[in-house]
């Protein structure tokens, strides 16, 4: 956010703050708003411009004749930074601004007309819909005692059932006051307060029970006395679409051997259903590329089983025909051809029962939702002769997968050799992916920690197979920590800017021995063998959950025969 922005900003707060003085809550909304932006440094620089357009405001207001005068004036100078600053903003940031803006006011029981009036016309200028606005207004101004009725709010409290209305709920024993969330639809966020004497920390941090908190992705709620409520828990509730056939993903004791007898995959155990987006990462040689093919049913594990909704993906595939997708790290495009003739020919190799018309449509729309409708028409071209970027053909080689509307997805490396814009664009289209319903898994390496924070769940694997962490991914660096009696085990993420470094995890597990003149050796501290037996007296034995779904979801794809599939190769030429 510029400085000319941040200044503008503390104008307006200015000019809403109450002609005769701010309190004090009202001063620490402002200084809340600034640390979500700044450094500490930054933020008393911004709070003393707050206060020198305060007192500026204050003494101009006392000069002005007449109040209806000053409340015009007032108005118009409320309208002129709000049309400044509407092309600058994301519109995340300026949804944040109006709940600041909203809590400044209800900081006080004395609510003047005219306070509504500025921020009515910031909360339309900043092109926020008028229900998103009224439930903003009605959840920072409720002091815990109206019941909630709105499908777009979730409470969180040890009632059976919750409200039983058109709010959404999660059950937890030792919650007897709300944790109330709304979803605000149009940016995809959410919001979060607490009543009564909860004491919760959200991502380590105390809440404050007169503050509106944002509730961002890879965050958690917890306590000493409340189990772990995190970000994939509340999501899913808004997500969930109970007409959609869900997915139980269950892997029981997998084991592999390669041709020469070598294990490369020991006792790896998962549940998971419909809706997650799982990471599975590790170091070199670990087996994650094995796990991803014998999880997809291209290797056949030598011990244990993998099922979806109770069917074995290994021997009984054509029961789960078409629900099981694979993006490999290597893309799968023709060059000859365009964006759009890629993914039309390989949906003919899909639908043999479909009409073009049909199939055309299909690939029309899920261009569209990739964002690949521009570059339709362009030939992809090779690597070494790029027509379109790397983003766009890691999309397309995705969309390969999607068009053929798969409930479970395998994507190895999905980001390798990206830039970081592009990782985090592709990895928000799997992220949406999940959102919508399916199971996806991928593997990745080094992700930044805004991409590692979007993962619902972490599988980790060591030298040989061996599965060492399997959770949230958050707590994965203080599991860690704990494990070597680390120096504030507890801080998983930055108490400043909130970021997580997952590469503290492999330093943790990968760290050397040092001889006798202190320098590293080739050994390492703690072997493979043991991080695994921690993981299974820790972790293995809370994997398996009793929900179980038995339909097969329903799946478009049917091969055509061969002599569909010589003509689709001969129109292709």
């Amino acid at each position: 956010m510029s400085e000319r922005i941040l200044r503008a900003l503390m104008q307006m707060f200015a000019i809403i703050a109450k002609v005769d003085g701010i309190n004090n809550t009202g001063r620490l909304i402002v200084q809340s708003f600034l640390k979500q932006q700044l450094n500490q440094e930054q933020v008393e620089i911004y709070l003393k411009v707050f206060d020198e357009y305060l007192e500026s405001h204050q003494n101009a207001s006392k000069r002005k004749e007449g109040a209806a005068k000053r409340t015009s004036l007032n108005s118009v100078k409320v309208l002129k930074i709000c049309t400044q600053i509407n092309q600058e903003l994301e519109q995340p940031q300026k949804v944040i601004v109006l709940i600041r803006l909203l809590e400044f006011i209800y900081s006080s029981d004395d609510i003047s007309e005219q306070e509504n009036e500025f921020v009515s016309t910031v909360a339309e200028t900043f092109n926020i819909p008028t229900e998103e606005f009224g439930l903003l207004k009605s959840f920072i101004a409720d002091g815990g005692s109206v019941i909630p009725d709105n499908p777009n709010l979730l409470v969180i409290n040890n009632h059976e059932g919750g409200y039983r209305n058109l709010s959404k709920h999660i059950y937890c024993e030792t919650l007897s006051d709300d944790v109330r969330i709304i979803q605000i639809e149009s940016v995809s966020m959410y919001a979060l307060r607490i009543y009564g004497k909860i004491e919760l920390q959200l991502n380590g941090q105390g809440i404050s029970r007169e503050r509106v908190h944002i509730f961002t992705p890879g965050s958690s709620l917890r306590s000493s006395k409340v189990k772990p409520i995190y970000y994939s828990d509340v999501i899913s509730r808004f997500m969930s679409d109970e007409s959609q056939a869900r997915i139980t993903f269950v892997v029981k004791d997998l084991e592999y051997k390669f041709k020469g007898g070598k294990l490369g995959l020991r006792d790896v155990n998962i549940s998971e259903e419909s809706g997650k987006l799982i990471g599975i990462m590790g170091g070199s040689g670990a087996g994650k590329s094995t796990l991803l093919n014998v999880l997809n049913g291209n290797e056949t594990p030598s011990g244990g089983s993998v099922t979806i909704n109770g069917k074995n993906i290994h021997t009984q595939r054509k029961d789960i025909e078409g629900v099981i997708g694979h993006v490999s790290q290597d893309d799968l495009l023709i060059e000859e051809l365009t964006v759009y003739e890629n993914l039309f020919y390989n949906a003919k190799l899909c639908f043999g029962n479909l009409p073009d018309s049909e199939i055309a449509k299909k690939c029309n729309d899920l261009l569209a939702d990739l964002g690949l409708s521009e570059t339709r028409n362009l030939k992809v071209g090779s690597p070494l002769e790029k027509t379109i970027s790397g983003g766009q053909r890691k999309r397309l080689n995705i969309s390969l997968e999607l068009v053929r509307e798969p409930s479970v997805l395998f994507v190895d490396e999905p980001t390798s050799g990206l830039s970081s814009r592009d990782s985090e664009n592709i990895m928000d289209l799997l992220k949406e992916l999940a959102l919508k319903g399916k199971l996806i898994f991928v593997v990745i390496h080094q992700p930044s920690s805004d991409i590692y924070k979007m993962f619902d769940k972490l599988m980790i694997l060591d030298v040989g197979g061996y599965p060492i962490y399997y959770g949230n991914p958050v707590d994965a660096v203080s599991y860690f920590k704990h494990l070597v009696n680390h120096v504030n085990a507890e801080e998983s993420e930055c108490n400043h800017c909130g970021n997580v470094n997952p590469e503290q995890i492999f330093n943790i597990i990968e760290s050397k021995v040092l001889d006798e003149y202190g320098n590293l050796t080739y050994n390492r501290k703690v072997s493979p063998i043991t991080w695994n037996k921690h993981y299974k007296e820790l972790i293995e034995t809370g994997i398996h959950s009793d929900k179980k779904h038995t339909d097969i979801p329903e799946s478009i794809f049917k091969v055509p025969n061969v002599l569909k599939q010589f003509s689709v190769f001969i129109k292709r030429d």
